[in-house]
């Protein structure tokens, strides 16, 4: 897929689901099933009126209910149904999944550091993050395909599946997705289509996106 002549192309917006009590806990959700709290409801209200202002054609999103409940903000808006597919699920982490950072450190210190270097790891007995990009980013790439020219796609998921996704399109190594940093809670990050491919247009963002202008100048 290029970028459209003369025209911006299409956007994928991955849009992280908002604030959960483990997000607050600092409890690693991974697969679980955690819905959002109040404050988390209220922000992602309040990102799907500005979201809603980019006019996307489609949205889909995990099936998790934390995603799913901010994603629904925005179809409530726009009027688009949304898609969920568990593909788009956050890692499988196996027994880190309900630990605290601190629990993770002092149990898995040596597994956790060795994450963090790069080094391709199933934190918790879970998934590796080629194996989560394996399985989000086709699906992501499908609905952008059925995007019109100039279109926008918006998927709801989650830190680690977005961030693992955001690699696998640019044609990032693994070793280097953490380097994209995470996002904050209903914050999201932008793709464009360019002549070689997808562009990081916008990473952790919580206002809409502006044009660049004169960026290699």
């Amino acid at each position: 897929m290029s970028g459209t002549k003369g025209g911006r192309g299409r956007r994928i917006v991955l849009w992280r689901h908002g604030q959960t009590s483990w997000n607050l806990e600092r409890r690693f959700q991974g697969s679980t099933d955690i819905e959002l709290t109040d404050t988390g409801l209220a922000q992602a209200r309040r990102s799907a009126r500005l979201l809603a202002a980019l006019k996307p054609d489609a949205i889909i999103a995990s099936d998790l209910k934390r995603a799913a409940a901010t994603a629904a903000e925005l179809a409530a808006i726009t009027g688009h149904p949304v898609g969920h597919d568990s593909a788009l699920r956050e890692t499988y982490a196996g027994v880190w999944q309900g630990l605290t950072h601190e629990e993770i450190l002092a149990r898995y210190g040596d597994e956790y550091r060795a994450w963090k270097r790069g080094e391709p790891v199933r934190r918790g007995g879970g998934e590796l993050e080629s194996e989560v990009a394996d399985r989000a980013a086709p699906v992501v790439l499908e609905h952008a395909e059925k995007l019109p020219e100039e279109g926008t796609l918006v998927v709801v998921s989650h830190g680690g599946t977005i961030r693992t996704t955001i690699g696998r399109l640019l044609g990032l190594a693994p070793h280097s997705w953490e380097s994209l940093g995470g996002l904050s809670n209903c914050c999201w990050s932008v793709l464009g289509e360019g002549a070689r491919g997808w562009r990081l247009l916008e990473h952790n963002a919580g206002t809409l996106p502006e044009p660049v202008l004169g960026d290699d100048d």
